[in-house]
């Protein structure tokens, strides 16, 4: 068991969130979306919110490539149930759930943006079930070309 689960639980509280990271280029859109999302939605704009002030911002050379960001395809693991899933997050105007193309304004993209492979996090179903996820993979899109 690592240190932090260690020190958490001794504190009898949740682990502390895990870090992330956000490509620079992504903020301010991200930042955008959460804004407008304030009437519609003001608990999960308040989260990405919350996420973005605590995120590291780095210029996209420097993104690592086990990071989730916008375009990434991440598959993570329910440790309740043992399945996997794989989504690709995307800004709103490209979810297609069909496609597993998961918006970031959803609270999974939320929970999801800005993690590293073996992150783990909380996660509450809609039947208010506490699971922890963790992050299996974390793969890039291809560069983007002259229509991206």
């Amino acid at each position: 068991m690592d240190t932090q689960m260690t020190e958490a639980t001794k504190n009898k509280r949740s682990p502390r969130a895990p870090k992330i990271v956000i490509n620079a280029d992504d903020l301010a859109h991200i930042e955008a979306l959460a804004e407008g999302a304030y009437q519609r939605n003001p608990a999960l704009a308040d989260r990405l919110l919350d996420e973005l002030g605590r995120a590291r911002i780095v210029k996209p050379e420097k993104m690592p490539a086990d990071v989730v960001s916008i375009g990434s395809t991440v598959t993570y693991r329910d440790g309740t149930t043992g399945q996997e899933k794989s989504v690709t997050l995307v800004y709103p105007e490209d979810a297609d759930i069909a496609r597993q193309q998961v918006s970031v304004m959803t609270p999974i993209g939320v929970a999801l943006l800005g993690l590293s492979e073996g992150a783990a996090f909380f996660w509450d179903t809609r039947d208010n079930q506490r699971r922890m996820l963790t992050v299996v993979k974390v793969e890039q899109a291809g560069p983007a070309g002259p229509e991206g």
